[in-house]
């Protein structure tokens, strides 16, 4: 068990800092309006011991540029400020994104020049002001982690370090390897990225509203060379899609229909040294990769 797993999570008292506790949450969040919504999948961090964990096993440098998903009412942003050169947020929420600016101005007016705010869905989010982002830090919405972390990662290359907290069972599954039980789309794509691992657990009640679910922290650090492959990312990933929408399937059944026939799944599976009678669960990223390469040509109609 690692010493982030060990800590406790017990909520703090309202700290005398520049951070957020628990009173200033709940008065922000008043002054505001806001009440978090299940429909956003909007849980507040309101312990400021927790986002200072997440920001040192971030391991958050001083000429880091953060980008953060989903900043809320300013928590996290607040401590990834304290520790890089700059923050940048992207928030979805109209009022939240009007509100965090003024937020960050209040608590930290040294750092103010060093924030920037992007008003947008993060999955809509193709560029992002100044410097190139070398971190991602984020507490991400449970119901769109998976996909808003794949596309960060795809989108912004420059993205060395990045560190989410998530729900724990997408936590196992993002950090799977193959032969568990959980192993599937999230672990495998993540891994075409970066090399994944768990780096904590986070308990309910330093959030508000406190989830029904735990909350783990996942760690991805870019991979310094790309997986080897003369296939494209997309081509790739269409066998990882095709192998694991029949996971009970072997590779053979369940290749078909992206090979144009069982055949040709077990002669794509047999060039690429993959057995026709293993499954999807087995598999690294690697092989995908080499399964892409020998994706039979469509057969030509007869004439």
């Amino acid at each position: 068990m690692s010493t982030a797993e060990q800590q406790p999570d017990n909520p703090a008292p309202s700290t005398p800092d520049a951070l957020l506790g628990p009173a200033d949450i709940r008065e922000l969040a008043a002054a505001l309006g806001v009440r978090p919504t299940k429909q956003k999948g909007q849980n507040f961090v309101i312990d400021a011991n927790t986002v200072r964990r997440i920001v040192r096993t971030a391991e958050v440098r001083p000429d880091d540029v953060v980008v953060e998903v989903g900043p809320g009412l300013g928590s996290l942003t607040l401590a990834l400020l304290e520790a890089a050169d700059r923050v940048v947020a992207v928030e979805i929420d109209d009022i939240l994104a009007a509100a965090l600016p003024a937020t960050i101005e209040a608590r930290m007016p040294a750092k103010k020049d060093r924030f920037a705010l992007v008003h947008s869905d993060a999955m809509l989010v193709t560029e992002l002001p100044g410097p190139p982002p070398t971190a991602l830090v984020a507490n991400l919405p449970y119901n769109v982690a998976v996909p808003v972390l794949l596309t960060m990662l795809d989108r912004f290359p420059s993205i060395e370090r990045t560190l989410v907290m998530v729900q724990a069972e997408v936590a196992d599954r993002l950090a799977a390897e193959p032969g568990n039980k959980v192993y599937g789309v999230p672990s495998v794509k993540a891994n075409w990225y970066a090399h994944v691992k768990r780096a904590g657990a986070i308990g309910r009640k330093v959030f508000w509203p406190a989830p029904n679910v735990d909350s783990g922290l996942v760690s991805l650090v870019r991979r310094t060379e790309p997986i080897r492959t003369s296939a494209s990312k997309e081509e790739v990933f269409a066998v990882v899609d095709a192998a694991f929408a029949q996971r009970r399937k072997t590779l053979r059944a369940a290749l078909a229909g992206w090979a144009g026939s069982a055949a040709g799944a077990e002669a794509a599976l047999v060039a690429a040294g993959v057995s026709p009678q293993a499954r999807g669960e087995s598999l690294t990223v690697e092989q995908f990769a080499v399964i892409a390469e020998h994706k039979p040509a469509p057969e030509r109609p007869a004439l």
